[in-house]
């Protein structure tokens, strides 16, 4: 059974959030759980706590690429070996995003801009143009259209369910294996921010049991 889900109980689980957000969060994520069978509340509680923490809170749509010449080579070493190559990119998040997605994830080389126009986006930032064509023809649209939707609030839920179903999250999240689930999201291991992940999933768990 597929738990409701009200701002209340979200305000419960992430007191940080906004009451914007969190009546944000229960007005559009229950069309795209429903859709792509994110049911019951582990797989809800695993799937709104990646989410929240991908997006600061369901604040972000778009990937932060505002990075200074030091956060470029602490981020990016490979792209960025040099100190004075960095510097010559700091700060510019399109020329970086570029140049650090260029022909891979589906996207042209650096001068083609393509880094940039399919940079991360959505609640589990959809990255490359390879990802964002497939999630277009799952949903029926355009990659032009794709580009815009993803950062609406509908779109931006939409991708991120499309995500966890193509990756076969839900296997995960019923034996809840948040671990592994914040792995194959951040594509590191251990997962970027392990420990708010598996905070904010415990904390719905909790919140939908109250």
């Amino acid at each position: 059974m597929t738990p409701k889900l009200t701002p209340e109980i979200l305000k419960a689980a992430f007191p940080r959030i906004t009451p914007a957000n969190a009546k944000m969060v229960a007005q559009n994520a229950p069309k795209a759980m429903a859709k792509f069978n994110i049911t019951g509340v582990r797989r809800v509680s695993a799937f709104l706590a990646q989410c929240a923490h991908e997006s600061a809170l369901f604040t972000a749509r778009v990937e932060n690429l505002w990075y200074s010449a030091h956060g470029l080579q602490r981020v990016f070493p490979r792209y960025f070996p040099t100190r004075e190559l960095a510097e010559a990119y700091a700060y510019q998040p399109s020329r970086i995003a570029a140049r650090v997605y260029a022909n891979r994830m589906g996207n042209g080389d650096e001068k083609s801009g393509q880094g940039w126009v399919h940079r991360g986006s959505g609640f589990i930032q959809l990255t490359g143009k390879a990802n964002q064509t497939a999630f277009a023809k799952a949903m029926g649209k355009t990659l032009e259209e794709t580009v815009e939707y993803l950062k609406t609030d509908e779109g931006a839920f939409m991708s991120a369910a499309w995500f966890w179903s193509t990756t076969r999250l839900n296997d995960l999240a019923d034996g809840w294996q948040i671990t592994l689930i914040s792995s194959r999201i951040n594509g590191k291991n251990p997962a970027h921010g392990l420990a708010e992940r598996k905070a904010y999933s415990n904390s719905l768990l909790k919140a939908f049991a109250i």
